[in-house]
C-alpha cells in the first residue's frame, strides 16, 4: 500500500491540504460564508501572502459541494496587462473565468456556455455574467481574486457592470448571487479607484452595493501550535513552547513569517531533535540575511511616495505630518501589512522592523570598512564601547554626506548608525524598538560567547538614539529617564544614550563626537556620545 506523501510547510503560492501543514481556512474568516449565504457583495482583503486564495478556493470548494451554488474562483491578475483597455480586459478576465470553470470538474448544466453574448465592449463581462446565470441552475457566487490587478478604465467599467447587474437582480435579471472582490486593498481604496472619494456615500459610486470589507487576519499563538503539531503528528519532531511563543512576538502571527521559519529550522537547517527558541532565533537571521522573496516583495514598497510618508517618521519616531490625504495613506500602508492594523503607528512585527532597517541602511553599509572581528575581545565579549569610538570616527567622515543622500531624510541618523551596527555586530543580534512619536529608537545588541567555566553566554548592551533637531530642547534629560525605562525593562544595569546634532548651529562636523559619564534619574552610570 502506498504511503501517504509527507507534508512541509509552505512558502511558496496558496496552500494544498495534500501537500502542505494547513489549519482549515474558511475557519479563519466565518463572516465570509455568512455574507454569501445572504447574496451579499463584499471585499476580502489582507496583505500578501496571507492566505486569501487559499481560503477563497476552500470557500468555493465547499458551497459548491454542498449542492445550491457554483462558486467560481478566478483570477483578475492577467488583466493587469490591459491597463485602460478595457475592451481587452474584459475579454481576459471571461478567458481566466472559462478556464477556471473547466478545471473544476463541474458537470456541463453548471459551466458557463460556450460563447458569450455579442454585445458592446463595456458591457460584455456583465452580459456574459448574467447569460450564464440565465442558464444555470443554481445560484452563482463569483470570488474575484487579485482584483487591485485591473487598473484605471478597466477597473470603472468592471464594477460599474458589477454594479449594475447587482441592481438589476431586483428587477429579475439573472446576475451572480454573491460576489467577492479579493486583493491587497480595503474598500476605499477600491471605491477612489473607480471614481468615488474614500469617505463618502456616492449613489453613483460601483461600491455602493458593497455590503462590508473584510480583513483576513493574522494566525494567533494557538493557532501556531496547531500548525506546528501537525508536523509534529507526522514525523515526532516537537516545537517547544518557548519556540513556539518566540515564533509568535517575532512574527505576530504574519502566516509566511510563521511557515517560513518553520521550514528554515527543519528542512533548510536541518534540526533533528525537539525545535527550540534559540534555533527559532537563528532561522529569524537566516531568513533576513537572505532577504527572501517575501520580504523584498514587501519592502520593496518602503520608497513608494505615500508609503515613506507614513514610513518616515515612524522610522524617526517622529509625528507624522496630518493632512488630508494622509489617512488614505495609511490605510493603504496597513493593507500593506507594514503596520500594525491599530495604533500606535509602528512596524507589524519585529521581523519587519529588522528588515526595514536593514533595507534603509543598506547604502550606508557599503562606507562601513572597519573588520567586525577587531571588535571581539579576548575573552569573546564585544567591545561595544570601541565601536561607538569607531562611529565617531566613521560619522566625522561620512556623516554629511551620508545624511543629505538618505531618502528617508528625517531618519537618516538613526538609518545610519543601524547601517554601521549591521556591519559590525556580526554573530550577534540586533533588537530594535522604534514607532511614531516615541522620539527615540531604542537598540538591544546581544552578543553569544563563551566564559571561561566553558558556557554559553549571552552579553547584554543597551543604547537609546535620539536627534536633536531645530527648535527643540536639549533632548539629554528626557533621554537618559527613557533609557532608565529601558534598563529596567532589560533588568540590565547601564547603557549609552547617543543624541544626534541636526540643528543648523550644531558644531562643525570634524568636531561632534564628544563622550561623557553621567547619572540617569536612577542612579545609573552611563555613556552619553553626542554626534
Amino acid at each position: 500500500m502506498r504511503q501517504p506523501r509527507a507534508k512541509y510547510f509552505n512558502t511558496t503560492g496558496p496552500c494544498s491540504p495534500l501537500h502542505h501543514y494547513i489549519l482549515p481556512p474558511t475557519q479563519r474568516l466565518p463572516q465570509a460564508r455568512e455574507l454569501i449565504e445572504m447574496d451579499r457583495y463584499f471585499v476580502l482583503h489582507a496583505p500578501r501572502q496571507t492566505g486569501k486564495t487559499t481560503m477563497l478556493r476552500t470557500l468555493a470548494s465547499e458551497l459548491t459541494a454542498e449542492g445550491d451554488m457554483a462558486a467560481l474562483m478566478f483570477s483578475c491578475e492577467r488583466a493587469k496587462s490591459a491597463g485602460d483597455d478595457y475592451a481587452a480586459a474584459e475579454s481576459l478576465l471571461l478567458d481566466s473565468l472559462r478556464e477556471a470553470a473547466a478545471r473544476s470538474g463541474w458537470p456541463k448544466k453548471l459551466l458557463p456556455p460556450d460563447s458569450w453574448p455579442q454585445v458592446t465592449p463595456g458591457a460584455r463581462f456583465g452580459s456574459a455574467l448574467s447569460e450564464w446565470c440565465r442558464r444555470c441552475p443554481r445560484r452563482v457566487v463569483l470570488l474575484l481574486d487579485e482584483i487591485d490587478a485591473l487598473q484605471g478604465n478597466s477597473m470603472v467599467s468592471i464594477l460599474s457592470q458589477l454594479r449594475h447587474g447587482h441592481n438589476a437582480r431586483h428587477e429579475g435579471q439573472p446576475f451572480p448571487a454573491s460576489v467577492v472582490l479579493c486583493g491587497l486593498r480595503d474598500l476605499r481604496d477600491y471605491k477612489v479607484a473607480s471614481g468615488g472619494e474614500a469617505g463618502r456615500s456616492n449613489p453613483a459610486s460601483p461600491f455602493n452595493i458593497v455590503a462590508k470589507s473584510l480583513r483576513l487576519g493574522d494566525f494567533t499563538a494557538d493557532d501556531i501550535a496547531e500548525l506546528y503539531d501537525q508536523h509534529t503528528q507526522q514525523t515526532g519532531q516537537e516545537f517547544t513552547k518557548d519556540a513556539v511563543e518566540r515564533v509568535f512576538e517575532l512574527t505576530q502571527g504574519q502566516p509566511w513569517l510563521v511557515n517560513a521559519l518553520a521550514h528554515e529550522v527543519v528542512f533548510e537547517m536541518g534540526v533533528t531533535g525537539a525545535v527550540t527558541a534559540g534555533q527559532m532565533e537563528d532561522a529569524k537571521e537566516r531568513l533576513i540575511r537572505a532577504r527572501a522573496t517575501h520580504l523584498d516583495s514587501v519592502m520593496a514598497r518602503l520608497h513608494e511616495p505615500r508609503v515613506k510618508r507614513v514610513m518616515e517618521p515612524v522610522v524617526a519616531g517622529t509625528f507624522p505630518h496630518i493632512d488630508p490625504a494622509f489617512s488614505d495613506d495609511l490605510s493603504y500602508v496597513r493593507d500593506l501589512g507594514l503596520i500594525k492594523q491599530k495604533p500606535p503607528l509602528e512596524v507589524a512585527n519585529p521581523i519587519y522592523r529588522e528588515v526595514i532597517l536593514r533595507v534603509l541602511g543598506d547604502p550606508s553599509e557599503q562606507y562601513v570598512m572597519a573588520d567586525p572581528r577587531s571588535f571581539v575581545l579576548p575573552d569573546g565579549r564585544f567591545d561595544l564601547p570601541r565601536l561607538l569610538e569607531e562611529f565617531v570616527v566613521f560619522w566625522r567622515e561620512h556623516g554629511e554626506v551620508l545624511v543629505r543622500q538618505e531618502g528617508y531624510h528625517e531618519a537618516a541618523c538613526q538609518i545610519i548608525l543601524m547601517a554601521f551596527l549591521h556591519r559590525l555586530v556580526n554573530g550577534g543580534y540586533l533588537d530594535r524598538e522604534y514607532a511614531a512619536g516615541t522620539k527615540r529608537l531604542d537598540v538591544l545588541v546581544r552578543w553569544p560567547y563563551t566564559s571561561p567555566e566553558g558556557e554559553r553566554v549571552m552579553q547584554r548592551e543597551a543604547m537609546e538614539l535620539k536627534v536633536w533637531r531645530a527648535g527643540e530642547n536639549d533632548p539629554a534629560p528626557d533621554g537618559l529617564a527613557q533609557l532608565d525605562r529601558y534598563l529596567d525593562r532589560l533588568t540590565l544595569s547601564t547603557g549609552a544614550l547617543v543624541i544626534f546634532d541636526r540643528r543648523p548651529e550644531a558644531p562643525p562636523w570634524q568636531e561632534r563626537g564628544g563622550f561623557e559619564q553621567t547619572t540617569t534619574p536612577a542612579g545609573r552610570q552611563v555613556t552619553v556620545l553626542r554626534v
